[in-house]
């Protein structure tokens, strides 16, 4: 039996109020403290190491992920491709591998508590806004997989950005630059980016940063050290990433430099 809640609560309460109904008020907290209707201070605690805070971000993406592909009621080919292009991609043994696709399924089942699910993460990722953002920046790209945002994949989107603590309007810059990406890495691959003109390719490399054409080199540079470091490999897993997604981070620091290099070139 908790007693230690109501003794403490007694004491102060008396001690600060100098009454007896200050020591009953003190006595009320104390007892609903030791009920555990007090402070929850589980529900704000977040993974206990890194191991488990590595896991939470691991299920949490691909199960959003599978509530991302079923936006428009149902998953499409384009999306089941994409999620097995990403495991492949993240070179998942067996076990991961079949962890991802029970997450994947789970997410896409009716009534997965994304709200619920969004918080926690959110929790897990407490000042670790740079997990936030590639979380965000993996679900905008499942929901592009198919080369086109239909509404109700938006609304997916804002949700799981309002949830993450992103407006609208970041949202937005934010399927810019990563629309802008996905085709400036798919120019690169295609012989040096000979199908798009070099205009089309440049100007994906200033969506890429986040810059106008028009930004200064200073103001450019300095847009292309703040990605580099939200997205270098070794500090996103210093703060959660699994490492199994660390080609992920890298595959995004490549496009943000080679998109300032060609910028670089071109000016």
């Amino acid at each position: 039996m908790r007693i230690w809640g109501k003794v403490l609560g007694f004491l102060f309460g008396f001690m600060l109020s100098k009454t007896i109904f200050g020591a009953l008020l003190g006595l009320w907290l104390g007892h609903n403290f030791d009920r555990g209707r007090g402070f929850n201070f589980n529900r704000f605690a977040g993974p206990k190491n890194d191991a488990e805070r590595q896991a939470a971000f691991f299920y949490t993406t691909f199960s959003v992920m599978g509530h991302v592909a079923k936006a428009k009621g149902h998953v499409s080919s384009h999306e089941i491709a994409f999620a097995s292009a990403y495991m492949d991609k993240l070179g998942l043994n067996a076990q991961l591998r079949q962890q991802a696709q029970d997450a994947f399924r789970e997410g896409k089942m009716a009534g997965f508590p994304i709200d619920d699910c969004l918080g926690k993460f959110k929790r897990n990722c407490s000042g670790r806004p740079d997990l936030l953002l590639l979380f965000l920046e993996i679900q905008i790209q499942v929901a592009f997989a198919d080369g086109e945002l239909d509404q109700e994949e938006r609304e997916v989107l804002r949700n799981i950005a309002k949830h993450l603590g992103y407006s609208v309007k970041e949202l937005d810059n934010l399927l810019e630059m990563i629309m802008a990406g996905e085709s400036f890495h798919q120019g690169r691959s295609h012989h040096g980016g000979q199908h798009l003109n070099r205009g089309q390719q440049l100007d994906n490399a200033y969506k890429v940063l986040g810059v106008s054409k028009d930004a200064s080199k200073a103001d450019i540079k300095k847009a292309y050290r703040k990605l580099m470091s939200q997205h270098h490999p070794d500090k996103l897993i210093a703060k959660g990433l699994p490492p199994e997604m660390m080609e992920v981070a890298k595959e995004k620091t490549q496009d943000i430099q080679a998109a300032y290099d060609f910028i670089s070139k071109q000016t």
